[in-house]
């Protein structure tokens, strides 16, 4: 079992529901925190890092994708 925050739940589900495809951050941001996020994307780079730490443990996998954003690969 993994304690997730609510953000982070959202952010991973986004991912999950686009398994394989590559998200921007403004694409996670809308998707997990519901709207268009004006100022700084890097609140995305710091959930991600939070989640690829309580998953490490996992099967589960968030690759950076350059020049894009983030995917889900399992």
């Amino acid at each position: 079992s993994v304690d997730l925050r609510p953000k982070e739940f959202d952010l991973l589900l986004a991912l999950a529901e686009h398994r394989g495809i590559a998200l921007s951050r403004e694409q996670l941001l809308e998707l997990a925190w519901g709207y268009d996020f004006y100022g700084e994307t890097r609140t995305v780079d710091v959930h991600i890092a939070q989640l690829r730490k309580k998953l490490a443990h996992s099967n589960v996998e968030i690759e950076t994708v350059l020049g894009v954003g983030y995917k889900l690969v399992t």
